[in-house]
Order: structure tokens, then C-alpha cells, then sequence
């Protein structure tokens, strides 16, 4: 089941939340605004989105209570949930539970569901779990190897992450196509994931027990030897906390070149930073790297999708990830790959064997359905 109408009436974004120079966008079909302010917390943030949304010029309500349900997007469910759910005391105490596994995610949408309820009291609030595409992804991937009880008992696995992008995108990729198919998606923004998708499931994802590992990221490391931690703290005097903080908040390309922004950093490397320029080239070799791990794992390859901020946008990551990858039978069209837009797009060559796609992720409308499919059903 999908929505019955499929018209936006509003769309928008607060992106830099925490800078003085926060970016905020917001569209109707008359107005378009976008400002850039200081917006130093998530709560901060939706109150300002809720005031543009009453606005009496420019907003799209005259009162909070036409609003009937508000969809969040929740990074982590763990193994309580794998599915879309309304909001409770016990779900949110769930949530806080698990902050520990996603300490720059679920404590943000706990604040943003709190404020939420005030904001919109007469709404159903509805949780959508990022973990929950990729519960399809079969025990020998998911599996850690280590003590067996640490799984049965612990639940210490594999959860995965962007499962919303990835099964937004996954499921246009198999529209166009026709088909289903051996597909690679490749989420891409300040957070970054790849999942293998087989005939639309999950089977693979470079995330895993929280959304700390795996590709380079704005501010996080992604795959590193667990050795450097404990050679950190027994042999470099760092507490845990210290270890923790700076592996997520200080690293990826933030500790390669002292940006988070992609934009700052390709910025950056054209005026012959070289940081900038080796942080670039590590960030595309993993993501080629992981390439060709879940072309095995599909045993093919039909097609690469590129979605998100940096994926969407970025020609520059686009052809760095896909140059010298013929022999996985890409090949990327230089003049299609500088083109922007905001349908789905095939930016590989014709002599391309697999489809190199751009597919606009829309995390929204994806939200959106499921909250409508959850209170519909």
C-alpha cells in the first residue's frame, strides 16, 4: 500500500546543525526560503521548522492539529524493532537504551520525537528504523566471529544502517531496470554506507553494530584494526571515552583534512591542498574496494547506484570511484556525469556493462509511506 497522493506540499532541510553557519532550505509550491543562521541544536532546528510551517505568509498550516501523524527517522532499533512503530514511553525508553550503539543519532531523534509531541500534541508519532531493511541479510554476513554467546545472548550482530535510503533507492534502481537485479547501492553524505541488494534485499551493508565502521566518513573512521584502540589507551594513556570520541567525532575526513563538509574539502583539493587530495583518494579506494567485495558476494553486478548529498552531487566522487573499474564492467560517461538533476539518471557509458545510476534519495516520502501504510493498515 502507498500513499493515495503523492503531492508535496512542503519540503525542506536545516543541514550544518551546530555551526554558526547553519544552511536552512525550505519550499512550497508558491515560496522558496533559504537562510543561513545559527542553529546549535537539533531542538533548536525543528522549532524553527515548525515555526516556517505556521508562518502566516509563507507557511502551509494555520494550526498544529492538521497535523495527524509525524514520521522520525530513528538510526537504531536493535533487535526490539524491525518494523515502522507508534511511539510510546516504552519505545522511547528503548531508544535511549540504545544510544550507546548510535551516540550521534538516537539521542537527536529522541530530542526531535520529545519536541515533537509538544509541538504537534495531537499527532501520532511514528518511529522509522533505519536497521530494519537490513534484517533480511543472512546470518553469515550478520554474524560477528566471536564467543556465540554474545550474539544469543547479547545480541552483538550486524544491524546495518540507511536501510530507508537503501530501500528507497534499491526499489527505484529495480524500477528502471526492469528487472530485479545484482545491485550496489552507495549511500554517500556526511555519513556514508554501501549495501549489497539482492532481487530488493538487503543481503550485505558496510555498517554494523552501530554506525561507526566501514567507509570513510564526514567525522567518523569507518574500518580500523580494533588493535589501534587498545594501543591508544594502554599505550597512549586515552580513556575509552577519549578512544570513543575520537574515532567518532574527530576522525574520517574531518581528521584527514580538518573539514567534515565534502564541499569545503573538493573545494579545498583544487586549490592543491594535498591533504585534501589524499583524503579524497582514500575515501574512493574504500568505496572500490567494497565494490568489488559485494560483487562477489551478488556473484554480479548489474548496476552501482550513487544517492544522497555527496553521491547526488558530487561528480568529482562519482569519477573517482569509478575510474579503472572496467574489469567489473564499469565505465563511467564524463559528459553525463557532470550533469545535474533531480530525476534518476545513467551516467555510464554505452560500452558500460553495468549501469552506473544516480537516484535521488527521497528519506521522506519514504517515511512518509510507511507511517501512512503503519496507521492505514
Amino acid at each position: 500500500m502507498i500513499m493515495p497522493e503523492n503531492e508535496v506540499i512542503c519540503s525542506g532541510m536545516i543541514d550544518r546543525i551546530g555551526l554558526e553557519t547553519s544552511n536552512i532550505t525550505f519550499k512550497t509550491t508558491e515560496n522558496s526560503i533559504e537562510e543561513i543562521v545559527s542553529i546549535p541544536t537539533h531542538k533548536v532546528g525543528l522549532q524553527k521548522v515548525a515555526e516556517m510551517l505556521l508562518d502566516t505568509e509563507k507557511g502551509v498550516i494555520k494550526s498544529t492539529s492538521e497535523i495527524t501523524a509525524v514520521g522520525h527517522r530513528v538510526v537504531h532499533g536493535g533487535s526490539y524493532f524491525s518494523e515502522t512503530t507508534i511511539i510510546s514511553d516504552e519505545v522511547k525508553a528503548k531508544i535511549k537504551e540504545l544510544s550507546e550503539l548510535a551516540p550521534l543519532h538516537n539521542p537527536a531523534h529522541l530530542v526531535g520525537i520529545n519536541v515533537a509531541e509538544q509541538i504537534f500534541s495531537d499527532a501520532s508519532q511514528v518511529a522509522v528504523f533505519d536497521t530494519a531493511f537490513h534484517q533480511t541479510i543472512p546470518v553469515e554476513a550478520y554474524k560477528y566471529a566471536i564467543p556465540n554467546y554474545l550474539l544469543t545472548e547479547n545480541k552483538v550482530r550486524v544491524y546495518g544502517f540507511h536501510g530507508t535510503s537503501h530501500k528507497y533507492v534499491s526499489e527505484k534502481a529495480i524500477d528502471y531496470l526492469e528487472s530485479n537485479s545484482k545491485i550496489i547501492t552507495i549511500h554517500l553524505g556526511n555519513g556514508c554506507s554501501m549495501s549489497a541488494v539482492k532481487d530488493g534485499k538487503s543481503i550485505d551493508t558496510t555498517m554494523g553494530f552501530s554506525p561507526a565502521n566501514g567507509l570513510i566518513m564526514g567525522t567518523r573512521a569507518g574500518d580500523i584494526d580494533q588493535s589501534v584502540i587498545f594501543y591508544l589507551i594502554k599505550n597512549l594513556g586515552y580513556t575509552a571515552d577519549e578512544v570513543n570520541a575520537i574515532l567518532l567525532k574527530q576522525s574520517g575526513m574531518l581528521g584527514l583534512t580538518g573539514y567534515s563538509d565534502l564541499r569545503d574539502i573538493e573545494s579545498e583539493a583544487e586549490k592543491g591542498n594535498t591533504d585534501c587530495q589524499l583524503a579524497l583518494l582514500m575515501n574512493a579506494y574504500r568505496i572500490k574496494k567494497t565494490i568489488g567485495a559485494y560483487t562477489a558476494a551478488l556473484n554480479g553486478l548489474d548496476a552501482i547506484v550513487f544517492t544522497a548529498g555527496i553521491g547526488e552531487n558530487s561528480s568529482y566522487m562519482r569519477k573517482l570511484v569509478c575510474t579503472d573499474m572496467n574489469y567489473f564492467g564499469i565505465e563511467l560517461d564524463q559528459e553525463k556525469n557532470q550533469i545535474r538533476s533531480k530525476e534518476i539518471r545513467e551516467i555510464n557509458s554505452a560500452n558500460s556493462i553495468a549501469k552506473v545510476l544516480v537516484v535521488p534519495t527521497d528519506e521522506e516520502f519514504e517515511i512518509a509511506n510507511q507511517v501512512y501504510h503503519l496507521l492505514h493498515n
